[in-house]
C-alpha cells in the first residue's frame, strides 16, 4: 500500500489542472505582453484566469498580481506594507512567532533595517486573538501579518475578527493564506484582508506560481525588476501554461470545498482519536479550529526523524513539520512557540489529507504509527528510564 500524507507539503496536481495548461504549451504559446494575435490569445487567458481567481477571493481582477509562489507573495506584501509606512513615520508591525520562515525573515530582514518587529504568543493551541492585535497595535504600527492557517499544525486564525480590529485602528492587514486557499473559504471584503498570499501547488495545482491580492490603493513595492508586467509591479513574462493551471485547480477545489472538508473533517478526526490511544503522545493545535486535513502529534520518546522513515518503508509518506525546514536538526519553531520542550517537539509527525484519502488508508497509517512508536520506544534507553522511573515522562 502507497498513501501520500504530506500534502501541506504539496498536492498532486488534478488532471483539471494538468488539462488546463495543456493548450498554452503548444497552442497558445505567444508572449501576453506581444501586440500580434498570438500574443493577444495568451492575453486574453491571462485576464480570465485573473477574473475567475478575483471571483473565488471576491476582489477585483485589477488587485490580483501572479508570482512565483506564496513565498514571493509574502515578501512583496510585507515589504510593500513597511515601505508605506515608513513613508508616514510608522516603523512598527505586529505578527505572531510561529509565521511561515517567509515571513519571519523578511520580518527580520525589516528589523536590521530599523523597523521594530513584535511577535505575539500563540499559545498552546497556536491561537492568537483579536483582542491580542487590539492590544498590541500602536500610533507608529504600519502592519499585521497573520497566517489564515499554520502549515505545521494547522490552527485557523480569527481573520476576520483580526481584519477588523486592524480596520478600526487603520493598520494594514496582510495574512499568509497558503495552506487556505482551496481548502477554506475565503472573502477578503468580509473578512477585512488587505492583502493575502496564496500558491497554486497546496490545491492540486502546479509549483512555481502563486498570487499576492492587494487591496485597491496599496502600492506595491517592486522585488524583481525589469519589464513592465503584472502593471509594472511584477517583472518577467508571465507564466501562462502555471497560471491557467492554478486558476483551474483553484476553481475546482472551490467548487467541491463543503463536500471535501465534511470527509476531511471525519478522517482527520479518526486519525486523532487513533493516535490519542498511544499513551504520552499529545494533539499539536486546537482540537476544532484546525484546518480539515491536519493532523499534527508528538510521541514521547521518540525522534521524528527514525518514525518518517519507518513509516516511509510502510509506504506512508508523511512529515514532521514544515518542508522547509526539512534539513534542520532544529526543533520546529511552531511547536517550541506553543511551549513544547525540545524533547518533545522532536517527536513530532505531521499528516496532512486530501479529498482522495480512504478510511482503509486512515485505518493503516493508525495502525503502522501504533507499531512504529511502540518499536522505536523499544529500542530507547531513554524510553527505558521513564518506564522504571529514572526519569520522568512529560506528557501524560
Amino acid at each position: 500500500m502507497k498513501i501520500y500524507a504530506d500534502n501541506a507539503a504539496t498536492t498532486k496536481m488534478s488532471k483539471t489542472a494538468v488539462n488546463a495548461m495543456i493548450p498554452y504549451f503548444d497552442e497558445v504559446y505567444g508572449n501576453p505582453s506581444s501586440l500580434h494575435t498570438s500574443g493577444q490569445k495568451a492575453a486574453e487567458a491571462l485576464y480570465n484566469a485573473r477574473e475567475s481567481i478575483s471571483i473565488i477571493l471576491n476582489c477585483h481582477p485589477r488587485e490580483i498580481t501572479f508570482t512565483s509562489g506564496g513565498s514571493e507573495a509574502d515578501n512583496q506584501a510585507i515589504v510593500s506594507a513597511a515601505k508605506i509606512g515608513e513613508r508616514k513615520g510608522k516603523k512598527h508591525i505586529i505578527s505572531t512567532a510561529f509565521e511561515h520562515h517567509a515571513v519571519l525573515h523578511t520580518l527580520q530582514k525589516l528589523e536590521n533595517q530599523g523597523f521594530e518587529v513584535e511577535l505575539l504568543d500563540v499559545g498552546e493551541f497556536g491561537l492568537v486573538t483579536a483582542e491580542q492585535i487590539k492590544n498590541a497595535i500602536r500610533e507608529d504600527t504600519c502592519l499585521v501579518t497573520v497566517m489564515y492557517a499554520n502549515n505545521e499544525i494547522g490552527s485557523v486564525q480569527p481573520i476576520a475578527e483580526i481584519g477588523a480590529v486592524c480596520h478600526e485602528k487603520g493598520v494594514l492587514f496582510h495574512t499568509d493564506a497558503v495552506q487556505a486557499a482551496g481548502h477554506l473559504a475565503i472573502d477578503v471584503q468580509a473578512q477585512n484582508i488587505d492583502m493575502l498570499s496564496l500558491s497554486a501547488h497546496k490545491f492540486h495545482g502546479p509549483k512555481g506560481i502563486g498570487v499576492l491580492y492587494a487591496r485597491k490603493g496599496i502600492v506595491l513595492s517592486n522585488i524583481i525588476e525589469g519589464g513592465a508586467q503584472e502593471r509594472g509591479k511584477r517583472a518577467g513574462t508571465e507564466n501562462i501554461p502555471a497560471i491557467m493551471g492554478m486558476a483551474a485547480a483553484l476553481e475546482e477545489a472551490n467548487e467541491h470545498i463543503n463536500e471535501n472538508t465534511a470527509k476531511l473533517i471525519k478522517l482527520r478526526d479518526r486519525l486523532i482519536e487513533g493516535f490519542s490511544e498511544i499513551s504520552h503522545s499529545i494533539l499539536n493545535g486546537d482540537r476544532e479550529k484546525r484546518l480539515p486535513s491536519n493532523v499534527h502529534f508528538c510521541f514521547e520518546g521518540i525522534e521524528g526523524e527514525s518514525l518518517l522513515l519507518l513509516l516511509d518503508a510502510k509506504g506512508i509518506c508523511a512529515s514532521s513539520g514544515s518542508a522547509c525546514t526539512s534539513g534542520s536538526l532544529d526543533p520546529s519553531h511552531v511547536l517550541l512557540s506553543i511551549g513544547r520542550v525540545h524533547e518533545i517537539a522532536h517527536g513530532s509527525l505531521r499528516l496532512s489529507l486530501d479529498e482522495n484519502t480512504t478510511e482503509n488508508e486512515v485505518e493503516y497509517i493508525i495502525q503502522s504509527v501504533r507499531e512504529v512508536v511502540e518499536y522505536l520506544r523499544k529500542m530507547s534507553p531513554l524510553w527505558h528510564d521513564k518506564i522504571s522511573g529514572r526519569k520522568n515522562f512529560i506528557l501524560k
